[in-house]
């Protein structure tokens, strides 16, 4: 590859993973910015074809219209699922009640998609009423759950769905289950004690009110036009991106993999993911390198799409749910590290 293809490409990768990290404005308009960088991207390594053109406007439909649906269902259903959260607490208990929700919320995120999960965790949360402390800790805990949920198929959420459509040429051929397949082992262990550790409150209810706004149908549409674009956008840069990740990541071995890819506490693990997965690529490297991506992006709120929109309705700081999240994460981090070393490469 061409010493100034290489310069080109590392130059789009850190406006990409930094720029909207920096700049408010660009933050506000990934989708745009992101798809600007994959033509760009595409341009300079030059693959452009029809294919790909074809590719970038359907791969994004599944996971867009999931989002639309569910999230006009959201809407128009919203008062029977306060009825519901209200009569499931009062039979079960609060604490059984926050496990059954997370553990089942985050399960359905790879149908109903993790936008729409995050949307329903608002909802149970603030008609729970519970403390700040407990409100944080559930929030952080449920977000956790969900990013491990939605990776199961490629209607879950971005980094899903372009991972899927990475790997599904040869060797993996990956379909609709091939994610579920690969890490389902690992993800309903990991959902199942989030869910736990969400039920594990300490002040209960207080009567604490959050009022959360309806959102109208115009801002559903918008927001599903946006994971569109957003999804498109991630198509053409990691196509674009494909031989520079040929002749740098795919050299790393895969603890190093691991651990370089907690970089997403602080950066988009989808925008990573398109970075960074080549279809030549072991399942062992995909492995490590996916289950980084999606417990880190738990750490702190920048990390997911679940983070970002659970702390925006209540109000979370950073420093309130790096307190929380950092130290159970990065302990989390640690154990997944040390299952995928101890099992045999083969049923890795």
């Amino acid at each position: 590859m061409p010493l100034p293809q290489i310069i080109s490409l590392a130059v789009i990768i850190m406006l990409a993973l930094f720029l909207p990290f920096l700049v408010r404005k660009v933050e506000e308009q990934l989708e745009a910015f992101l798809f600007i960088l994959g033509v760009a991207a595409v341009s300079i390594t030059g693959v452009w074809s029809a294919h790909l053109a074809l590719e970038a406007a359907t791969e994004p439909v599944k996971i867009s219209l999931a989002v639309l649906i569910m999230g006009l269902m959201f809407r128009f259903f919203r008062k029977q699922i306060n009825i519901f959260i209200e009569s499931a607490e009062r039979k079960a208990g609060l604490r059984p009640a926050i496990f059954c929700f997370i553990l089942a919320l985050s399960l359905l995120s790879s149908i109903i998609t993790a936008i729409i999960a995050a949307l329903v965790l608002c909802e149970i949360v603030a008609t729970l009423k519970l403390s700040r402390r407990d409100t944080v800790w559930v929030i952080i805990m449920g977000c956790f759950a969900i990013g491990l949920g939605a990776v199961l198929t490629p209607l879950g959420e971005p980094l899903s769905t372009i991972v899927t459509s990475k790997l599904s040429g040869p060797p993996h051929e990956a379909g609709f289950f091939y994610l579920f397949r690969l890490l389902w082992i690992f993800i309903v262990p990991g959902v199942l004690f989030f869910a736990a550790a969400a039920a594990r409150i300490k002040d209960g209810q207080n009567k604490t009110e959050v009022r959360l706004e309806q959102e109208s149908v115009k801002q559903i549409i918008i927001r599903a036009a946006k994971v569109f674009l957003f999804v498109a956008a991630l198509v053409l840069f990691g196509k674009g991106l494909t031989p520079l990740a040929e002749i740098t990541i795919m050299k790393l071995p895969s603890w190093a993999l691991y651990w370089a890819n907690g970089i997403s506490a602080i950066l988009d693990n989808a925008t990573l993911a398109a970075a960074e997965i080549v279809p030549a690529m072991t399942n062992e490297q995909i492995k490590f390198l996916l289950i980084a991506l999606i417990v880190s992006g738990g750490f702190l709120i920048p990390g997911n799409i679940p983070n970002i929109i659970c702390a925006s309705k209540f109000k979370i700081k950073s420093k309130e749910w790096a307190t929380s999240a950092l130290p159970l994460g990065l302990a989390v981090m640690l154990v997944y590290f040390i299952i995928l070393n101890l099992m045999p490469v083969s049923k890795i």
